[in-house]
């Protein structure tokens, strides 16, 4: 399975903001931070204000910043509010109908792994990905590497 760039930028740009919860951010700075579209940014503020988790303010003086305390912003959750879809393997995408009907096993199994994908992101936050000290002084946050392990079950 591979996310497309979105999803990269998405988090990028989230993790950004809350290192900066002091101030406003805007889209050229982001850009330059992680030399990057300008363009993209702004489909994806966009999206990610739409969903809630950014607050824009327009005009000289605006910016962007955190609309939710980043421990209640789930990576799971802005991965699907990013990503167009997840048929990793055409059957699940619905637009056809397979040869194999009833006989294959491929599409459970790949929804299985991506089910697996997703459910691990949803253990996490965009507090999960900040350095401590960072983001609101209010969430404690906890490095991806501290976290135990979970075997699949």
């Amino acid at each position: 399975m591979r996310l497309t760039v979105m999803s990269d930028y998405a988090m990028r740009l989230l993790m950004y903001v809350a290192q900066h919860p002091e101030r406003l951010c805007t889209i050229s700075e982001v850009a330059r931070a992680y030399a990057i579209s300008e363009a993209h940014l702004m489909k994806i503020t966009h999206q990610l204000a739409l969903a809630g988790w950014l607050e824009t303010l327009r005009g000289k003086g605006g910016g962007m910043r955190l609309a939710t305390p980043p421990d209640q912003i789930n990576l799971g959750a802005v991965v699907r509010g990013i990503e167009p879809d997840f048929a990793i393997v055409e059957c699940l995408s619905g637009n056809t109908a397979c040869q194999l009907n009833n006989s294959c096993q491929l599409t459970g199994i790949m929804n299985g792994a991506l089910q697996s994908f997703m459910s691990h992101l949803n253990r996490y936050t965009l507090a999960d990905l900040l350095a401590p000290g960072t983001g609101s002084e209010t969430t404690q946050t906890v490095s991806l590497h501290q976290r135990p392990a979970v075997s699949p079950s």
